[in-house]
């Protein structure tokens, strides 16, 4: 069969051909099953406990996985069976309707925590379980039972790729058939990570490169101590550290080699009148932030906590160099009201380059991204959670709904 993809490995940022169209989990904390449509702009919202921080905690798991850092990511969060859905195998109808109380089961099937994406030209998938005994030492660490990498947006057995169960590798040869991948993988060992064929398998470098390039925000920081806060060594910053000490930095890239006219809209419509410096003092760099109505600059060390954060979001935002995706959580924080309309054309506009997911519970900042997406012409997609017996669901969606998910068995 045809390699899809071509032989290259090449990413192209922003391309359509990355945007993810689907985000399917199993098993990770409340999100016991969720298959959930993806577009270029999209806006995860629910209620406090309906699943939004573990929907986002898994999508960092699926971006470790890519640099071998899933298993000592769900070792701090206290190991497989600590992140595990905690109810139970199957809930049946009688439950439901109320009948009778939940209650535990005899497990009919493995213990496996599932997680995967799609994109139009490449799909992945990866199952994670425990170890088989006698494990030593690290018998709480989980082990990779199967990954599967395939062509096209939905996994079918014909479209595979490059196949992984328990260690062994095998990749799907230019006649069809299957060909040894001649190495062997730790029972921890990501082959996103740790394997590599360029000539036999470049659709595998070009997945891993796209899910580098991935990009999270959910630190940044504001606090006294804050490092965005001091005068900082300065080299070019085309992407803005995950707390922001590098922010005045960025921010002196972006108007150097970004879109400079971008940043001071968005500096006028936060904050009329003003005007944004950066000082340079022996290879330091720092904020001199110039307020309508004040005699001297601020610093960064006299900035508000919601000036400061907004701030930070422009050089998050704004970056020279967007990823494949870009992922926010609850951006809104700590700014006032009247900041939301601003940050929310600063989403807006990174979406041009980059497909984005905002994780919020915040209904006003919801409505400035729809009215930013409604005045851009963009199509803004809002993906509601809500909790259904202990399970996170999407509100509205039936099992007919869901994009078209199947996991590749063990």
């Amino acid at each position: 069969m045809p390699r899809a993809g071509g032989g290259g490995v090449s990413v192209g940022v922003g391309s359509l051909a990355g945007v993810l169209t689907s985000l399917a989990i199993e098993n990770y904390r409340s999100l016991r099953r969720l298959v959930m449509p993806l577009r270029r702009l999209n806006v995860v919202i629910g209620s406090n406990g309906t699943g939004k921080s573990s929907l986002y905690r898994a999508l960092r798991l699926l971006a470790d996985a890519s640099r071998n850092g899933a298993v000592a990511a769900l070792a701090r969060e206290g190991g497989l069976q600590s992140t595990l859905w905690a109810g139970p195998e199957h809930l049946g109808k009688s439950v439901r309707r109320g009948e009778h109380q939940v209650q535990g089961t005899v497990r009919s099937g493995p213990v496996s925590l599932r997680m995967g994406f799609a994109s139009e030209d490449y799909g992945y998938a990866v199952d994670f379980g425990l170890p088989l005994p006698p494990a030593g030492a690290f018998a709480l660490d989980p082990e990779i039972k199967r990954e599967a990498l395939w062509a096209g947006p939905f996994f079918r057995p014909a479209a595979l790729l490059v196949d992984r169960r328990a260690g062994g590798v095998r990749i799907r040869g230019a006649d069809g058939g299957w060909e040894d991948g001649g190495h062997a993988l730790q029972s921890f060992d990501s082959m996103l990570s740790e394997y590599a064929d360029p000539v036999r398998a470049p659709e595998l470098l070009n997945v891993r490169e796209r899910i580098r390039s991935w990009r999270f925000y959910d630190h940044l920081r504001t606090d006294l101590t804050a490092p965005a806060r001091q005068a900082q060594i300065g080299t070019r910053t085309t992407v803005l550290d995950s707390e922001g000490a590098d922010v005045a930095a960025a921010l002196q890239t972006i108007q150097e080699i970004g879109d400079s006219g971008a940043l001071k809209a968005a500096i006028e419509q936060a904050f009329p009148g003003s005007r944004l410096e950066i000082r340079k003092d022996s290879g330091r760099f720092e904020i001199a932030f110039h307020q309508h109505g004040l005699l001297r600059p601020l610093s960064g060390a006299e900035l508000s906590d919601g000036t400061l954060r907004y701030l930070l979001w422009v050089a998050a935002l704004l970056t020279p160099r967007p990823p494949e995706l870009l992922v926010l959580n609850e951006p809104e924080t700590s700014l006032h009201p009247d900041l939301l309309p601003a940050l929310a054309n600063l989403v807006v506009t990174a979406a041009k380059d980059t497909q984005v997911i905002v994780v919020t519970h915040s209904r006003p900042f919801h409505a400035a991204l729809q009215a930013g997406a409604d005045e851009s012409g963009h199509d803004l997609q809002t993906i509601e959670l809500v909790k259904d017996f202990g399970q996170t669901a999407i509100e509205g969606q039936g099992p007919l709904d869901e994009p078209p998910w199947k996991w590749p068995t063990r």
